[in-house]
């Protein structure tokens, strides 16, 4: 095993941005385009009223977030509240990723932006495993 040079710092909110980011250009098209349309935010944990919200006691254990109405669900008509967006939370990220050992944080990172892509958009499973086959 590899250790990280003693110097190293962990990987800031600007790099998982990045990388999120860099993992929507991997979407397919037609959905690369329409997924510029979300907003994506990177934060270092989900704010406490989404956790409360969730039920979810431990902020790290959530790693990403969809909020708004899915493609398949919305209507012309629709009177939008609020953008949709993709919340990415780098601690829980980076925790997942430490305690796995086996994944690059590219692939994590990419993981769970396809995962909550995948929300908005209305994918199943198998839509998934086309695009990210870490579901196989």
């Amino acid at each position: 095993m590899t250790l990280p040079a003693p110097d190293s710092i962990a990987p800031s909110l600007d790099l998982i941005e990045a990388l999120a980011r860099d993992a929507v250009l991997t979407l397919p098209e037609p959905h690369r385009a329409a997924a510029t349309h979300v907003t994506l935010r990177v934060e270092d944990f989900a704010p406490e009223e989404i956790l409360e919200a969730m039920g979810i006691e431990s902020p790290y254990d959530l790693t990403g977030l969809y909020e708004g109405i899915p493609l398949t669900e919305k209507s012309v008509t629709d009177q939008p509240h609020q953008p949709d967006t993709v919340w990415i939370f780098r601690r829980a990220i980076l925790e997942e990723w430490i305690e796995r050992g086996d994944v690059s944080l590219t692939d994590l990172v990419t993981h769970v932006v396809i995962h909550e892509f995948a929300h908005h958009f209305g994918w199943s499973d198998a839509d998934i495993a086309t695009i990210d086959p870490w579901w196989e």
